[in-house]
């Protein structure tokens, strides 16, 4: 005798079958985003609020104490394109950012590529030569202030092997200060940017290269056409990395030179500097620094652009 629909009888071996949930599937994976709310209410009071705050008061001629300021519209931004020192900062920003990024990825790479040989001392090399870049940029900079000036051991050294006429005066000179700030910048980084490059060696398949060698490639011809693409992503993070600290460095020209000798080694990160709290024009300050902003932000994605552009190329 056949069981009506709903008297069958129930099969106790199989589990019961949960209903569908109705909800779609990136609802049921995706994490509540009230997780990330006190997080954002702290990235809000402390960044996103006094940014544009500040930005606010590029718009003023606020001195930094009077709570008495007046709105001026484009006056400070007008005032820059009149200002020879702007002008002249911006010009050396531009300079040294891009002079770092070439010279010290050009160094980082070759020191990856001497690191990641079969040298019994390559792991020791490594720490050596990425030790400089834990050190705080404050006390490299003095450091050297201290090598690089007239007395110093730069120049001593000249002189005790028969170079006397070599000895300058690196950070005195308006000709040399600019690319001695340049130089021992590159000393401090170069290793950071070696670390990178050798990563990027390290995921390169040496199969790759044992079939390049087997089809007769040399050593340069198998970098140029294996090597070469494949670090494609390091490269990206290392001219990212690089351009932008060349962009906002400060620590390490205020430290070695002060922006002089009169104002040969001035970026805008100083005159920034020297603008709020030398001459207490904040209201001039912010509106170089909402400058230097925009400077950072268009650099950063026209190259991101173009860098992401050739790596796909290369991939």
């Amino acid at each position: 005798m056949a069981l009506a629909p709903h008297k069958r009888l129930v099969d106790k071996d199989r589990p019961p079958v949960a209903a569908p949930d109705p909800r779609p599937r990136s609802a049921r994976t995706a994490p509540p985003w009230w997780f990330a709310l006190p997080a954002m209410l702290l990235f809000a009071f402390v960044v996103l609020v006094p940014s544009v705050r500040g930005v606010y008061y590029a718009f003023t001629d606020w001195d930094g104490l009077d709570p008495d300021f007046f709105f001026v519209g484009l006056d400070n931004f007008a005032a820059m394109l009149d200002d020879p020192d702007a002008k002249q900062a911006v010009w050396h920003t531009l300079l040294i950012a891009v002079a770092i990024t070439v010279v010290q990825n050009a160094v980082g790479l070759l020191l990856a590529l001497g690191v990641n040989s079969a040298i019994k001392s390559r792991n020791v090399l490594r720490v050596f030569l990425f030790a400089p870049a834990v050190i705080t940029p404050i006390v490299t900079a003095y450091l050297w202030r201290n090598l690089l000036g007239p007395d110093g051991a730069v120049n001593s050294l000249f002189a005790a092997v028969g170079l006397g006429g070599w000895q300058q005066d690196w950070l005195g000179d308006p000709e040399l200060a600019l690319w001695s700030v340049v130089g021992v910048t590159v000393w401090q980084y170069a290793g950071y940017s070696m670390v990178i490059f050798l990563a990027g060696l390290q995921s390169v398949p040496k199969e790759i290269h044992e079939a390049a060698s087997m089809d007769g490639a040399g050593p340069v011809r198998r970098f140029w056409s294996v090597t070469r693409p494949l670090l494609a992503p390091a490269l990206t993070i290392n001219l990212m990395l690089s351009i932008i600290g060349g962009i906002k460095l400060f620590d390490q020209v205020y430290a070695l030179t002060g922006g002089g000798p009169g104002h040969a080694t001035d970026t805008i990160s100083t005159l920034i500097y020297k603008d709020a709290f030398t001459l207490g024009e904040f209201g001039y300050s912010i509106a170089l620094a909402v400058v230097l902003t925009i400077i950072v932000a268009v650099v950063s994605a026209g190259q991101y652009a173009a860098l992401s552009r050739n790596e796909r190329a290369a991939s």
